[in-house]
């Protein structure tokens, strides 16, 4: 069962001025929440690096996150959007040429799934780690 799909972009590229520009960036985030219906939660979060430092983004969303790194001494943005319900595709490479002059965008797409016990059982090839968390934090 998909729980939840995630985003990991990377554009390059991209207008160094733009990167550092936080009025910008937040033009971005309001572009993509506004675009798939996005929910935030409370104020969005951004800091500025010194120069020639980028400037990192986060919103936290009901239906979980929006980040953004930028690195303009790379001309680089890596942007990630986490959501755990359903959302439209969304055109990743048009709209970042746009708002960040990016040259280049690679967009890899991964959904989430739930694993159950039989799951498990049935597929000896998932790849997952059972950890257990007894006696942490239990200061024998």
């Amino acid at each position: 069962m998909i729980i939840g799909t995630e985003w990991l972009i990377d554009a390059s590229g991209c207008s160094p001025e733009t990167l550092r520009d936080t009025r910008a960036l937040r033009g971005m985030f309001d572009c993509i929440i506004s675009d798939l219906n996005l929910q935030v939660v409370g104020e969005q979060m951004w800091h500025s690096f010194p120069p020639p430092g980028g400037v990192t983004g986060l919103a936290l969303l009901t239906e979980s996150h929006l980040a953004c790194h930028t690195y303009p001494e790379f001309q680089t943005a890596t942007i990630n959007l986490y959501c755990c319900r359903e959302r439209s595709e969304w055109p990743w490479a048009e709209r970042l040429t746009a708002l960040l002059g990016a040259q280049a965008i690679t967009v890899d797409v991964r959904h989430r799934i739930a694993l159950d016990e039989q799951t498990i059982e049935k597929d000896p090839s998932a790849k997952t780690e059972q950890v257990s968390t007894s006696g942490i934090g239990g200061g024998r």
